[in-house]
């Protein structure tokens, strides 16, 4: 794997609401660097687990009610990726005046979607532009997006809004070659459909690049340099192991979520300027080609 790049400020106290796949990988970066890390799961047996091998502090919070530790002294900075629910982002439903009492917190990184700028029809979207979103789910993340700032207006605490493309990486389910693998791996055909993607890893690179360079609403598209069709990726995996790739299945016909129609209904391409012309970012893996390759050579 390329050398990812070590955070640029001094080590200090990073909270993360949901330590799921994403929030972990960069997590156990934090702590490797000497940062103190503590985060929430929602289940206690999986608190207490997670805890013991992470070594970690890790917090019980399903988003239904406040923490039982409420506190933030000591926390330099928060990272939420609990997708918010009908009424909002849960961690600020419960903890927003907990986080703004605290006297140490400095930035907060709100995960949302690109999912807020419903459907281009395959045309770009930027960060500058409002959000329309077109779903339920895109609604949510706009308006969580838009009250992670204002809960922080005025304050000494800058907030950045991180919408992230379609993430994969090293793990079982977590990319197309271990799909293949496994024999999952579908090809959904759609003509003229195009997603982004972005190495795991490399989001957090983009993390820890805006905690050195925050800037109060700032809102980053975190993608990889090519939006290109579905089957693209899990084609080029198949390649690269020496197996056939499934057979392309109808849009129209193919059983799916609701959630994946749902994404399937929407097209954009997303720009990524303002990731390197104001956090300074070069990821690691431009496309999924290189992602995959060091996947595929177990470098990752």
């Amino acid at each position: 794997m390329p050398a990812l790049p070590e955070p640029t400020i001094a080590a200090g106290h990073a909270f993360f609401f949901g330590l799921g796949y994403t929030a972990l990988r960069l997590a156990r970066r934090l702590k490797a660097a000497g940062w103190r890390v503590s985060g929430t799961v929602r289940d206690p047996a999986k608190a207490a687990a997670l805890a013991t091998a992470e070594g970690m502090a890790v917090r019980v919070f399903d988003g239904s009610a406040p923490m039982a530790e409420r506190g933030f002294d000591g926390v330099t900075h928060v990272v939420d990726s609990v997708p918010p629910a009908a009424a909002g982002a849960p961690p600020l439903l419960h903890h927003a005046a907990d986080m703004r009492a605290s006297p140490t917190l400095r930035w907060a990184g709100y995960l949302s979607t690109p999912a807020v700028y419903g459907d281009r029809q395959g045309g770009w979207a930027r960060e500058d532009e409002a959000p329309t979103p077109g779903s339920v789910r895109g609604e949510r993340r706009a308006a969580a997006e838009r009250a992670w700032i204002a809960a922080f207006d005025g304050t000494d605490v800058a907030v950045q809004v991180f919408r992230i493309a379609g993430i994969y990486g090293p793990g079982a389910g977590r990319n197309p070659i271990e799909q293949l693998r496994a024999g999952k791996a579908r090809i959904i055909d759609k003509p003229g459909q195009v997603f982004n993607r972005i190495h795991v890893d490399d989001i957090g690179s983009i993390l820890l690049a805006g905690m050195a360079r925050p800037r109060h609403g700032g809102v980053y598209n975190v993608a990889d340099d090519e939006a290109c069709p579905p089957g693209d990726p899990i084609r080029f995996a198949a390649g690269l192991i020496g197996v056939e790739p499934p057979a392309p299945l109808d849009f129209d016909t193919a059983e799916l979520s609701d959630m994946a129609r749902s994404f399937y209904a929407e097209c954009k391409r997303l720009d990524t300027t303002r990731l390197r012309d104001e956090l300074g970012v070069r990821l690691s893996y431009p496309t999924y080609r290189e992602g995959l390759q060091a996947i595929a050579a177990g470098a990752v």
